[in-house]
């Protein structure tokens, strides 16, 4: 972990924490940072005692200063440059301290210290130089050795040999003359190399010799021919049309596999021999929601028309113009109003018109946490103050809620969350401060 920076002549925050009457830590910070006091164990300095707040931000660096933050419920006494030692109450009195919501602030020095209680405990702090770096450690010679003593000398040995020896045969190789190969005449080369050298001769296959059809059969296929292009010739009377035509239907579809009524198909293994509307009715009479058309069903409107009446199929018939009634199901939607008042700015590098069009612009995002929980608990409502600072990057760091009369964490949660993913269009020359407040109420 690479150890923090420490600035030439700048002091550094001692802390010291006092529960009853012994001092139970005692802390340097290495580097500037705020400090937070509290029972969770996120903050800087954790005390685990009940009534202390989950997190107090006591310490706060603004442009590489610090400033002790505190409420009118807490004691103690700080020196200022010029004042001496001030309690806080006085501070408030003298303007010394400047208001911030229902906190107060007051901008310390190096040479500031001080004593706080917050709750059953105190802290005492105070500005140090930092501590001289001490020497860094080194082991003696004897123990360190040199690189002769740290290696085998056995398998030093080994290895210059093998390298020895592997060098001088490949130098002795490169250094040979190059053997002259003698080129071979024809009748040197083995027979195998010859053959492989000439060119194969290919013979062409032999030709296959068609016997000539004989005049009657010749005749036969013209024959063939004629009577082919008569069937495919399409029939020109009205009589053979109509035949091609039931032929075709006969051969095609589910009439092919029932049979005609006089045949002994499927059909007539369910009407039996007779055929006809009124045997089809007597053989499917046993089917229970099935209706069989009639002339009489079919009254209702011309021929080829677009109206008709429709055949019974029992309870699977609809009616109403086939409109099918659906079961209402109540959807009701759950709305909330969020209003944004006048964010505090402690910096004018910072233009508060453009930051509030800014959270305008990411109003449904915090609108959302709060339906969230609305759905829930429906009379949800309050206000809700959120703290951070906008880095010189444009993003946001340091976020914390300052108030919250909603009473419930998740929206607070849920507000951080979307806040930390923010990142501004400007770009302040240091960290600025920000309290942003927002109301919600249920929507009327």
């Amino acid at each position: 972990m690479a150890q923090p920076v420490v600035v030439a002549g700048r002091k550094l925050l001692r802390i010291a924490l006092i529960q009853g009457s012994k001092i139970t830590e005692d802390r340097t910070l290495k580097r500037r940072a705020s400090v937070s006091v509290g029972q969770n164990a996120t903050n800087t300095i954790v005390v685990p005692v009940s009534n202390l707040p989950p997190s107090f931000t006591l310490f706060e660096v603004v442009n590489d200063q610090y400033s002790l933050v505190f409420s009118s419920s807490m004691e103690g006494k700080v020196s200022v440059s010029g004042q001496g030692d001030v309690p806080l109450s006085e501070a408030v009195s003298r303007g010394l301290a400047k208001p911030r919501g229902d906190k107060f602030v007051i901008a310390l020095t190096d040479a500031s210290k001080g004593r706080v209680a917050l709750g059953e405990v105190s802290l005492l702090f105070q500005f140090v130089a930092p501590p001289p770096e001490p020497p860094r450690a080194e082991l003696p010679t004897e123990v360190r050795g040199n690189i002769l003593k740290q290696v085998d000398q056995f398998f030093f040995l080994i290895l210059a040999a093998s390298l020895f020896i592997h060098f001088s045969g490949a130098t002795f190789i490169a250094c040979q003359p190059p053997v002259e190969e003698r080129e071979l005449t024809l009748d040197e080369l083995p027979d195998r190399f010859v053959k492989a050298m000439m060119p194969v001769e290919v013979k062409p296959p032999p030709k296959t010799e068609v016997a000539d059809k004989g005049k009657d059969e010749k005749k036969e296929d013209e024959k063939k021919e004629v009577a082919d292009k008569k069937a495919d010739k399409a029939p020109t009377s009205a009589a053979d049309k109509k035949a091609a035509m039931q032929a075709k239907v006969a051969k095609s579809g589910l009439l092919k596999v029932i049979g005609s009524s006089g045949g002994a198909g499927a059909f007539e293994d369910v009407l039996g021999s007779s055929s006809g509307v009124g045997d089809v009715a007597n053989a499917l009479s046993g089917a229970s929601g099935v209706g069989v058309a009639t002339s009489d069903a079919l009254a209702g409107g011309p021929k080829g028309g677009t109206s008709g009446s429709a055949a019974g199929i029992g309870d699977l018939g609809t009616s109403g113009g086939g409109n099918v009634a659906l079961a209402e199901k109540g959807n009701a939607t759950v709305r909330g109003g969020v209003s944004m008042q006048a964010p505090e700015v402690e910096s004018s590098d910072v233009d508060r018109e453009k930051l509030a069009a800014y959270v305008r612009s990411r109003k449904g995002a915090i609108q959302q946490c709060y339906e969230k929980e609305l759905k829930r608990n429906p009379s949800l409502k309050g206000k809700v103050v959120v703290r951070f600072n906008i880095t010189p990057a444009g993003r946001t760091s340091d976020i914390d809620i300052e108030e919250n009369t909603l009473g419930n964490e998740a929206v607070a949660s849920c507000i951080k969350t979307t806040i930390r993913g923010w990142v501004f269009p400007f770009k302040p020359d240091s960290e600025v401060p920000v309290a942003y407040p927002f109301v919600f109420a249920p929507a009327s």
